[in-house]
């Protein structure tokens, strides 16, 4: 019977020197048993899976709002995506591979509805109290909202993993931090960082020529697929269909991979890193892509913003969804008594604001649609 003791002895074994041991962990606000076959940072994932901002994510926008298609990736999709990258990264690295998918699982909890347009407004709804940033939510969703165990608000996560979410950073988003000033993340964290740019990197072509934002013969103009072409095509033979194009974004995200691996060892030997200090110390994020690589990654990620994130739907849908937001916060914020019983409470407590801003970053689109309609909309059932 293989016991958590025994998965500890096997992470001191068989991890890289560099790699965050479970029983290391600087531990968790409130105590808590330990339990008899989850290391710590496996308990943290099955408590990430099992929240209800997790299941929530699956009708929270990706990039194309969850109506426009059933095929489109939502936050959910978008979150194993990056937590199935991870682990591959994590186990090339010899990382702890736990501790990167409870981290990934968890990145985007504190998205609102309607991706980064939901963000943009609450943000500016927020001002007075601070703005929104969805790594500060995530931590909130975590540390107070989620209420599962009637000991202690929120679901108790180890350190690690809260340090993962408050430090999460990519094109979007810098964390608001967690720990001593300029103390780097695990690399674990930091790995997590990389896998969520290089999934909504690829995921976003797949969805962006689904859509029809964009074709093939604009990829064309970018290396970076050219090469992954090329590469399929020597092996397959053809340049055409749906397989094809799905063989051609695996090759990308392979390429990338190899390219991050090879890069973060070369950074941990170039450092002399030899343990969770010394990455903690080395004043630069240590996992990334290569000079060559990320050249390419700007050129990809500034042709998708220009031809699948401005394209006149999205603006459209994220315009439509900021006025949405608006009008549901303000209409709240004018009222408290409109709000559920536990966010009426939380008003009386933290201020109407910080509870109505609760309350809208935990909507899925189609509920904040519907709050919408049963709000302003004289004939619909409340």
């Amino acid at each position: 019977m293989i016991q958590r003791r025994d998965l500890e002895e096997r992470e001191e074994r068989e991890l890289a020197p560099w790699a965050m041991r479970s029983a290391r962990s600087r531990g968790r606000v409130h105590p808590e048993e330990e339990r008899t076959f989850r290391t710590a940072f496996q308990l943290d994932r099955d408590k990430i899976v099992h929240s209800t901002a997790f299941r929530r994510l699956e009708y929270k926008t990706q990039v194309f709002v969850n109506h426009e298609g059933d095929h489109y990736r939502t936050r959910l999709t978008h979150t194993l995506e990056a937590a199935q990258i991870g682990r591959t990264g994590a186990r090339s690295l010899g990382l702890n591979e736990d501790l990167v998918e409870a981290i990934a699982l968890a990145h985007d909890l504190g998205h609102p509805p309607f991706g980064h347009a939901g963000e943009e407004a609450l943000d500016e709804l927020m001002a007075a109290e601070g703005g929104f940033n969805h790594n500060q939510q995530g931590l909130r969703v975590v540390d107070v909202l989620e209420a599962r165990y009637p000991d202690f608000p929120g679901l108790n996560l180890t350190w690690e993993v809260r340090e993962g979410i408050a430090k999460h950073t990519s094109r979007y988003d810098a964390g608001p931090g967690l720990g001593r000033e300029g103390e780097m993340p695990v690399l674990e964290a930091q790995l997590v960082d990389a896998a969520d740019a290089l999934a909504y990197d690829n995921h976003d072509i797949d969805d962006g020529l689904r859509s029809g934002s964009i074709a093939i013969e604009d990829l064309r103009a970018l290396q970076m697929w050219r090469e992954a072409e090329e590469e399929v095509a020597e092996r397959y033979g053809v340049r055409e269909g749906k397989a094809w194009r799905a063989r051609v974004i695996s090759s990308l995200i392979g390429r990338e991979i190899r390219d991050l691996v090879e890069e973060t060892l070369r950074r941990i030997e170039a450092q002399g890193v030899r343990n969770t200090d010394d990455v903690r110390a080395a004043g630069e994020r240590l996992v990334g892509f290569s000079e060559a690589l990320e050249a390419r990654k700007a050129s990809l990620e500034s042709f998708l913003f220009d031809r699948v994130y401005r394209h006149y739907r999205i603006v459209r849908m994220a315009e439509k969804a900021k006025r949405f937001i608006a009008e549901i916060f303000r209409e709240y914020c004018r009222d408290p008594r409109e709000l559920p019983p536990e966010f009426r409470a939380r008003a009386a407590e933290e201020g109407g604001p910080r509870a109505v801003c609760d309350y809208i970053a935990g909507m899925t689109d189609r509920y904040c649609q519907d709050e919408y309609k049963r709000l302003f909309h004289p004939f619909e059932r409340m």
